[in-house]
């Protein structure tokens, strides 16, 4: 199913990379390079046909293997899409210290204190729902809402949230002026916080329901300029 948003002549196709190996075994991958499983790769096929009869001339990945290769599938029906770009600022939130670490240790760390969840709080975000709520009832439902005011904390040697919303906002500057200049229809291979905020920006949500989204594997979100 596909969300149309924001009116206009010219259309964003964009859509999540598929499961990698981190995701599949629970770990933060941040910028790491994580390969798709098969599952993944099966993702990839889905996005390729429910893009299959729309059309855009261009399409933009990052440098990690996970949104190029989600990408190649779908360009498979779109002969007429001429430009293949890079872009990392769409690229995943950094995760510092905790990148290649699994979620259980983090929800072990949690338990023992060892992580300050004013500082590491808002990398639940990023827990399978299943894990969130297990990690909410371990912590109380204030207590779990409360940690989730670090919108504007990095992990160590990470991003924050608002990183990440900065270098995506300059980013759908530049689209915007690209497409129109240029007229056509751009499809966006990324990553799960990238969207997030992408999502944020696009359709003016507040704060506390960006933190609470989970961004589906195989979902294509559509937007007008």
């Amino acid at each position: 199913m596909k969300l149309g948003i924001v009116m206009g002549r010219y259309k964003i196709y964009l859509f999540r990379h598929g499961q990698t190996t981190f995701n599949r075994d629970g770990r933060f991958t941040g910028q790491m390079e994580a390969r798709l499983t098969v599952e993944g790769r099966r993702h990839a096929e889905t996005i390729a046909r429910k893009l299959k009869g729309e059309k855009f001339q261009v399409a933009i990945h990052t440098r990690l293997s996970r949104s190029k290769d989600t990408l190649k599938p779908v360009l498979k029906f779109h002969p007429e899409c001429k430009f293949i770009l890079e872009d990392d600022r769409m690229i995943e939130r950094s995760y510092g210290e905790l990148q290649g670490t699994t979620h259980e240790q983090f929800i072990d760390r949690i338990g023992e204190q060892s992580y300050d969840l004013r500082v590491h709080g808002d990398a639940i975000e990023n827990l399978e729902p299943n894990l969130r709520e297990g990690v909410e009832e371990f912590l109380g439902e204030e207590e779990y809402k409360a940690i989730h005011r670090g919108y504007n904390v990095a992990t160590p040697g990470g991003e924050s949230f608002k990183d990440v919303e900065m270098r995506v906002k300059d980013f759908i500057k530049d689209l915007k002026r690209f497409m129109r200049k240029n007229k056509v229809n751009v499809a966006i291979s990324a990553h799960g916080n990238s969207i997030r905020l992408f999502r944020k920006i696009m359709e003016r949500a507040p704060k506390k329901n960006v933190v609470g989204w989970f961004i589906p594997y195989d979902k294509v979100f559509e937007y007008r300029v």
